[in-house]
């Protein structure tokens, strides 16, 4: 009987064990391309911020769902008045800060007059331009009253840009991320890794993970040899000339879907000789999408002729205005009094959609007598060169915000560009809320800017994920820049 006793204990010991080993593990390592310059959304246009924190560790009013909906988040609820210009938004309760602070409709209100004010230096500012009052109701209570109807303000507020930050922590935010989602910041190993652990104070749904490592790896030659030995468990933003590598095993899952990242080759529209409309459209005319697509995508990514995704509703395919045509490209410098062409230079950031599409580009600018030098750099020289002191000539570069055309209405945007007739339209999209009458101004805009060759269209980014066959729960699509890990688990 001592013996029959012996037996059974050491097999239900055993069983336990089994099970144990089975169990779905609750750790994730993903890897992603690019470091993020800091860890504040509210405080920087680098994608790389949104993809490790939106969703994961900051929370707004609304947020973005997968498929692009609007969706409640620190806002349970909300209504908006007949003339649709006040909105009284109903917030969760016993909400706490990641450090221990309440969240109450104070926070709402400093975050949204911090990112509108003045000296604010948030990215996307023009999402709070049409704020003219934050009033605090009661503790659960905020009410927003904007100057004038806007028909996108609830996507608007969604933004990584828009996140609910605490006045006590807002200024150490960028080393020290500190929101209200079911993620918290644990550490950064500068040039390595970022990692974040399960909230237990979380006031929604709890995280189905413990532990998620965002590793940066910048080679996308280390991808295949990352995921092969399990060192990295999912891309979600894979690089599509390694698809073919991984695509036939069972281990992983290969998931190809859209984005709102309108690549471009960007012209500084002020510098001669591209202030003049000839010389700019001879570039459009130069470029050869379908070679550019294949070389720099894989073939994967969808050819566009206007700053929209072709996933929009309101997406108007432009792509006839400027067929490839050689002929027609030299025509046009010979207008421009450029018919024994000029040199310029083109700054690629490290992507390889840049990189790889640079070279391209340039080969086919050649063949129209457009000599590019092209000066490779890093995302930090981008950011200050490009994008803030507007030192270029051409760059390549993906805007990956969502509904993001209002941008080359910007004064101080890298672009340099400037158009009286499309402004109005940006500023009548603003103040229309009627979704036909916003349809046919959307189509105005884009046709505005394919006329004007602002920049050369591209392609839309496709969104290439490649994973643990195991995982469950990760973003198909990229309707914004994020990696939504709420609803990421393991199955057993």
């Amino acid at each position: 009987m001592k013996l029959w006793k012996t037996i059974l204990a050491a097999a239900v010991l055993s069983l336990a064990a089994g099970t144990s080993a089975f169990a779905a593990r609750t750790d994730l390592v993903i890897g992603i391309a690019l470091e993020p310059p800091h860890l504040d959304p509210t405080a920087g246009a680098a994608a790389a911020i949104d993809e490790v924190l939106y969703a994961n560790v900051f929370e707004g009013l609304t947020r973005i769902g997968p498929n692009g909906e609007v969706l409640p988040d620190l806002a349970e609820s909300w209504t908006i008045s007949d003339d649709g210009k006040v909105y009284t938004f109903k917030l969760h309760t016993g909400v706490k800060f990641h450090d221990g602070t309440d969240f109450d409709a104070s926070d709402v209100k400093f975050s949204l007059d911090r990112a509108r004010a003045d000296n604010s230096v948030n990215a996307q500012k023009g999402l709070f331009a049409a704020i003219d009052t934050v009033d605090v109701v009661d503790p659960a209570t905020v009410k927003v009253t904007l100057k004038n109807p806007q028909g996108s303000f609830l996507y608007n507020m969604g933004w990584g840009d828009a996140v609910i930050v605490a006045p006590e922590s807002a200024d150490t935010n960028k080393e020290k991320p500190i929101g209200t989602g079911p993620f918290k910041f644990q550490s950064w190993a500068k040039g390595s890794s970022i990692t974040l652990v399960k909230s237990d104070t979380y006031w929604g749904t709890p995280a189905s993970l413990d532990k998620a490592e965002f590793r940066i790896v910048p080679d996308a030659a280390a991808y295949v040899p990352a995921l092969l030995s399990g060192d990295i468990q999912a891309f979600p933003f894979f690089d599509a000339d390694s698809v073919a590598q991984v695509k036939d095993d069972p281990r992983f899952k290969v998931v190809i879907g859209s984005t709102e990242g309108e690549t471009i080759l960007s012209i500084n529209n002020k510098k001669p000789p591209f202030d003049k409309l000839q010389v700019r459209q001879a570039i459009s005319y130069a470029l050869d999408r379908k070679a550019i697509i294949d070389g720099a995508s894989a073939g994967l990514g969808l050819p566009i002729g206007s700053h929209m995704s072709p996933a929009s509703k309101d997406y108007v395919d432009l792509t006839g205005r400027y067929p490839h045509d050689v002929a027609k490209a030299k025509e046009l410098l010979k207008e421009a009094g450029l018919e024994n062409g000029f040199k310029a230079t083109l700054k690629l950031p490290p992507p390889a959609y840049a990189r790889l599409g640079g070279e391209i580009i340039a080969s086919q600018l050649r063949d129209v007598g457009i000599d590019l030098e092209i000066i490779p750099v890093e995302w930090a020289q981008w950011l200050d060169q490009v994008f803030t002191k507007k030192d270029y000539d051409l760059t390549i570069v993906s805007h990956t915000e969502p509904n993001d055309i209002d941008i080359y209405s910007r004064k101080d945007y890298y672009f340099n560009y400037d158009n009286p007739a499309f402004d109005k339209v940006i500023a009548d999209l603003g103040v229309t809320s009627d979704e036909a009458k916003r349809k046919e101004l959307l189509g105005q805009a884009q046709k505005i800017l394919a006329d004007d060759a602002v920049v050369g269209f591209l392609f839309e980014l496709p969104k290439v994920g490649v994973w643990d066959a195991k995982l469950q729960g990760l973003w198909e699509n990229a309707p914004i820049q994020a990696n939504d890990l709420t609803k990421v688990k393991w199955s057993e």
